[in-house]
């Protein structure tokens, strides 16, 4: 038996480039106590970028896992922020260490707003809702939507956590396209909102005093081109900042005076460090991989691909294709416009400039000797360029492979230039294709989302491949090997083997083009960022792959499903904070078998002690089941809350709201007898409010459970308020003792010991850097 074939796996090492991802807001955070007005936090792909506005310095990043952020909220007290991201989860970080303990997974779809109450004790999210903003001690919410009406609700508390709108009145926008965003300050008297144009509109919120003396009136319209989003923030003295995350990768801060009669708005700060400003449209590495060049429509930069700084910024077209000239000196850019532009990379000078065709250059390619490049236009020609920067040197590709928008696949000789094979069977224009090492295999990539593998001794198609889900944009053997790496308008890159024809690993997150010498890929984005993706040491199992993709896409079609209303709700209104998952169908699963041995060895012992009464004590008693004996011969009712405590708190609700109704009344029923013997009473509580409130009307029409509901009513309150007191002593005890040590000691005893623990972690992290340091 032959060794098996080993891949090894490309992982995301890095995100740079982006100053600021347009998907989701700017806000203004304050850090350790700082300058208020100062630090903005900004989304950059899955990450949260803090940034210090003074001094153009990123000083904190949050890190994120798959999706991308698309709303960010700082808490009243300025120590947390909350961050929701594309596939509706929302997460909790500390503005202190940047770690995020708490995580909600409510929605279905990206979270587009979110809003703390006055104490940050409550967040209320939303998804895929343009904007919204609390006023009026919380007792008005104000909403922009689709339209030019910004719609006021007066807000009722009929309950602790029940509550009705009601609509108010609204305002007219100037603009009529639909809101982006909408900001208020600390103290909720200034509003921004914004849509889809470049207008920012202030708005003041007047108290009833305010109201009778004058009428609402527009403070400011602050212009600037591309607003994306805007958060503001009142100071002391009456002067307002204003942060605006451009459409064009940039930061600006203002800063204006709402007291003066005609408010002027003054630019306070810009951050446009390395990155682009216009989407990239063209990427490349050097020979030793060491630089990255990116080009967009105004500008090229060379980027060191180690420290991802930027090395060389320089003016130039819209470019479309690029490549280091050998020697790396020099670099050459297609143009829309069809001419080729030359530079040197030392000096940053554009050395030449060339009208080549006459239509948009849209490919550019090292002729195989490495003296000269070729071309491919728009114009629909192909020409040959040759320069003599370059010693000659051997190389065996000899043939040139040019894609027609006839669907079909043209090979030439490079050398006489005469026509060696076409390749048909695309049903679209190929928009991609790469020639293997060795002259052996050509791989192309069509708008029809399929690759096909094709073999250059007779032109006969290997093996066709459905490789995306839109079209195929960007197709690339990797060095010296058969494997070849894909890029698709469905935010994917996917590697293949052209030997084996198989699927070996796809890169999330992404989207544009994708060059690639060996150990390194570098992938661009339409929010203007460039990704990194470095190979790793670790192997890649196929049919594990496939396990994990076909879990990942049965996830996604359980977030999809439909979730009960619960009573007093409308559909849609509100949902658990969490979502189906592959872990709570299996929590769930293994609560139906510990009910079903439970009701098993229930009708055992009946029989048995119907057997005993008609037959005596003659006969045996039934065996228990093997699991119950497996765990130290508990009970069956023991054993239905041993495997309900397993499950993790987080999933305890979904996985009981996946349990069917015919479950529901023997585990009530089990509920009461673990509250009348005090086993798990908070845990028991937590399940049983919660399936009552699922499960309200069905357990309400059921005449044979309102006798059992009865009882642990009773019970309930009665273990509650046994548990409350037993609290409430130990915690009195504990302060005594507290006060009886600290006057013993003469010290703080509580803030001594976190004094203690936090030096032991200091210690313990110095410890672990220096046996790292060591290996």
């Amino acid at each position: 038996m032959g060794l098996t074939k080993q891949y090894l796996r490309y992982v995301s090492s890095a995100v740079f480039g982006v100053i600021g991802s347009q998907k989701a807001n700017v806000a203004y955070v304050t850090l350790r106590g700082g300058e208020r007005g100062r630090y903005v936090a900004v989304a950059a792909c899955e990450h949260v970028f803090i940034w210090d506005a003074r001094k153009g310095e990123k000083v904190l990043i949050l890190q994120g896992q798959k999706h991308e952020v698309t709303f960010l909220c700082p808490s009243p007290d300025g120590v947390h922020i909350a961050v929701g991201y594309e596939d509706g989860a929302v997460r909790i970080f500390s503005l202190l260490n940047g770690e995020s303990n708490v995580s909600f997974n409510g929605h279905k779809t990206s979270v587009s707003v979110m809003q703390y109450d006055a104490l940050g004790a409550r967040l209320v999210t939303g998804s895929k809702v343009w904007g919204m903003v609390l006023l009026n001690q919380e007792n008005r919410l104000l909403t922009g939507s689709a339209d030019s009406e910004l719609r006021a609700w007066d807000i009722n508390y009929l309950q602790e956590r029940i509550l009705s709108c009601k609509k108010a009145g609204s305002i007219l926008r100037e603009a009529r396209d639909r809101v982006v965003s909408l900001a208020t300050d600390s103290k909720a008297r200034v509003i921004a909102c914004h849509g889809n144009d470049s207008v920012l509109e202030l708005f003041t919120v007047l108290s009833e005093e305010e109201v009778q003396k004058k009428m609402t009136k527009k403070v400011k319209k602050a212009k600037k081109k591309a607003a994306k989003w805007v958060d503001c923030l009142s100071c002391a003295g009456g002067e307002l900042k204003v942060a605006l995350l451009l459409q064009n990768n940039t930061i600006e801060t203002y800063s204006l005076r709402t007291s003066d009669k005609t408010p002027t708005a003054n630019k306070t700060a810009r951050l446009t460090l390395g990155g682009h400003r216009t989407d990239v449209r063209t990427l490349a590495f050097s020979s030793d991989n060491l630089a990255v060049l990116s080009a967009s429509g105004d500008t090229v930069k060379v980027w060191n691909r180690s420290t991802l700084q930027v090395i060389r910024t320089m003016a130039c077209e819209y470019a479309l294709c690029s490549l280091f000239v050998p020697g790396d000196r020099q670099i050459i850019l297609g143009s829309k416009s069809g001419k080729l532009q030359i530079f040197e990379l030392a000096s940053g000078s554009l050395l030449e400039t060339v009208d080549a065709h006459n239509g948009a250059l849209w490919s550019l390619c090292l002729a195989p000797d490495q003296r000269g490049i070729v071309t491919g236009s728009a114009d629909k020609t192909v020409k040959f360029w040759e320069f003599e920067l370059v010693k000659d040197e051997e190389t065996g590709q000899k043939l040139l492979a040019v894609s027609l928008l006839d669907c079909t696949v043209k090979v030439f000789y490079t050398d006489t230039l005469k026509f060696f094979l076409s390749l048909y069977g695309h049903k679209l224009p190929v928009l991609c294709l790469d020639i293997s090492h060795d002259n052996t295999l050509i791989a192309t990539g069509s708008a029809d989302r399929n690759v096909k593998i094709w073999g250059l001794d007779f032109g006969d198609c290997h093996r066709s491949m459905f490789a995306h889900d839109d079209s195929v944009m960007f197709l690339q053997f990797v060095p010296k090997t058969h494997l070849f790496f894909t890029a698709g308008k469905d935010k994917k890159i996917k590697q293949w083997d052209a030997d084996k024809f198989e699927h070996i690993q796809t890169l999330e997150v992404t989207l544009g083009f994708i060059p690639l010498i060996g150990d390194h890929i570098v992938s661009s984005s339409h929010d203007k960022s460039l990704r990194l993706w470095e190979r790793t040491r670790e192997p890649i199992i196929l049919d594990e792959e496939r396990e994990m993709e076909r879990e990942a896409e049965f996830e996604e079609s359980m977030a999809k499903g439909d979730v009960p209303v619960v009573p007093g709700e409308t559909e849609g209104e509100a949902a658990p904070a969490s979502k189906k998952t592959v872990e709570t169908v299996k929590a769930a699963e293994r609560i139906m078998e510990a009910l079903e041995l439970y009701k098993e060895e229930n009708r055992k012992m009946e029989v048995y002690k119907y057997a005993c009464q008609t037959a005596g004590n003659e006969v045996p008693p039934p065996r228990p089941n093997p699991i119950l004996v497996a765990f130290g011969n508990v009970s069956p009712s023991r054993y239905v809350l041993d495997v309900v405590k397993k499950v993790r708190s987080s999933e305890l609700e979904v996985s009981l709201l996946v349990l069917p109704f015919p479950y529901i009344p023997e585990l009530l029923t089990l509920f009461n007898s673990y509250i009348k013997q005090g086993l798990e009473v908070e845990l028991v509580c937590r399940c049983l409010f919660f399936l009552l409130k699922i499960h309200f009307g069905q357990i309400s029409s059921n005449q044979m459970l309102l006798s059992v509901i009865d009882e642990l009513r009773t019970n309930t309150v009665s273990k509650v308020r046994e548990i409350r007191d037993v609290m409430g002593f130990n915690s009195a005890a504990l302060q005594f003792l507290q006060r009886e040590i600290e006057s013993k000691e003469d010290v703080m005893f509580f803030a001594d010991a976190t004094g203690q623990l936090a030096e032991k972690k200091k210690k313990r992290r110095k410890r672990e850097r220096a046996i790292l340091t060591i290996a």
